[in-house]
């Protein structure tokens, strides 16, 4: 288990890849993004993009998984009060492979709770060819390790 006090500035974690399929682009889009780009192949050639393409939201949510997976689940993580600055630099194409990575930009005790501690973010993710296809600032509520964790490390 990871705590607040894991975290460091500069500290850069890999989170794992994942790889997107045509079926599954279509199927997000359908549900929460259903533009002619993001569901229909022929459509999409006379588009901006010239084919089909993930919506921006949908790999957003690839980086989630990957960041659960890769991090979350093994930290004290509490929750988050929001991210900024989401960009989508290059558009994801079916059958990328994505690699996410996630650097600590600034790790902060809570002053109004003992008990967490507060990250600061810069998560990026890319595709096979190394192109930067994702960022955003995140902000992480993180516990802090508790006082008898500490006990015991010190013995």
């Amino acid at each position: 288990m990871r705590y607040f006090e894991d975290f460091h500035a500069g500290d850069t974690f890999e989170l794992g890849q994942i790889t997107v399929t045509e079926e599954e682009i279509i199927t997000f889009a359908r549900q929460f993004d259903p533009q002619p780009f993001h569901i229909d192949r022929e459509r999409a050639k006379n588009s901006y993009f010239g084919e089909l393409v993930a919506s921006g939201w949908h790999t957003t949510s690839l980086f989630m998984r990957l960041f659960v997976d890769g991090l979350l689940n093994e930290s004290a993580s509490l929750a988050s009060p929001g991210v900024e600055n989401v960009r989508w630099p290059r558009p994801v194409r079916p059958g990328d492979t994505l690699s996410a990575r996630f650097t600590v930009i600034e790790s902060t005790p809570s002053r109004s709770r003992s008990t967490l501690g507060i990250i600061r973010s810069s998560c990026e993710m890319y595709n096979q060819q190394n192109e930067l296809v994702f960022t955003l600032e995140g902000i992480h509520f993180l516990g802090r390790r508790p006082a008898e964790l500490n006990k015991t490390e010190e013995r």
